[in-house]
């Protein structure tokens, strides 16, 4: 309905009169940095003297930045953005009425209106949020209002997982994966060498202040040869993974239990096989003796 919205104002707009005008792709930013939200007045004019409002319709209050008298207006500011937001004064006489968010945290996600009351105009943008961690950037689309559109860039937030010990018998062992700090919220998978799915405990999912999430899951697997597991942490949405290989070592009765019986067994082969030759000789002498002298 927005764009829709948008569409119509657009086509009702006698030639001449001003837009308000922003990307048509979304803006992605890193959790921690600054972001700005592109947003102009086109044909170009000065809006120094004019009424701006940036907002957020999902929050109420919903003002994110308020800008009249050329003076910013905070009465009204949703509290979450307080010190946070600001325009750039010297290109406010140009038409650049851009909004900067500072210190970008997970929960700034969302669709961004900036509205001009003075030209009846206004316009939406998505700011798309990871956090630091990241590792690899695609181009891709995602869904507003139903359209879809296309993303300036999509960054999964992946963090490398850590596998430890937690403890271990003489027959198995328990290994705990845990990884910190993605967003949106991963799942974790616990593989043996062969690559087929472990059955494990369920996986703890904690969501710190930050938003980020931190996942942590524990399996016991019996010890035997070859034993190599993997735990992958994953994002299905993002099409990213982390993975961390853990070699769980053979102990030595299991060694013991599985060589020693197989040597045995190739020794006593060994043995028969050098018996049954031996007994053959005496044989073998006795055909030969008796072809070369047949009347004996």
């Amino acid at each position: 309905m927005i764009l829709q919205h948008m569409i119509i104002c657009l086509l009702l707009i006698p030639n001449g009169q001003p837009l308000v005008v922003v990307p048509s792709r979304a803006v992605m930013a890193t959790v921690g940095e600054e972001v700005v939200l592109p947003c102009h007045i086109k044909p170009e004019m000065d809006a120094n003297g004019m009424r701006l409002e940036w907002a957020r319709p999902d929050l109420t209050p919903g003002f994110v930045y308020e800008w009249a008298d050329q003076k910013e207006h905070v009465v009204n500011k949703q509290p979450s953005y307080r010190g946070r937001t600001s325009v750039v004064k010297e290109k406010l006489e140009h038409g650049d009425i851009s909004l900067k968010i500072s210190n970008v945290t997970i929960s700034d996600e969302g669709t961004y209106r900036c509205l001009v009351p003075q030209v009846g105009q206004e316009a939406f943008i998505k700011l798309i949020v990871v956090s630091r961690d990241q590792i690899h950037g695609v181009e891709g689309f995602f869904s507003l209002e139903g359209r879809k559109l296309g993303i300036l860039l999509l960054i999964s937030a992946v963090s490398f997982p850590t596998v430890t010990v937690i403890s271990k018998t003489s027959s198995r062992v328990v290994l705990q994966c845990e990884s910190a700090g993605w967003y949106p919220e991963p799942e974790l998978l616990w593989l043996d060498g062969e690559g087929k799915l472990l059955s494990a405990g369920p996986t703890e999912t904690l969501r710190g202040p930050d938003d980020l999430y931190t996942v942590s899951s524990r399996v016991t697997v019996e010890k035997r040869h070859s034993n190599n597991i993997t735990c992958r942490v994953q994002q299905r949405n993002t099409n990213q993974s982390r993975e961390t290989h853990k070699h769980v070592p053979v102990p030595s009765w299991y060694l013991k239990l599985v060589l020693v019986p197989g040597l045995l067994a190739v020794l006593v082969s060994v043995l028969l096989t050098i018996h049954r030759w031996r007994l053959r000789i005496p044989e073998n002498v006795e055909k030969e003796a008796m072809l070369k002298n047949p009347n004996v």
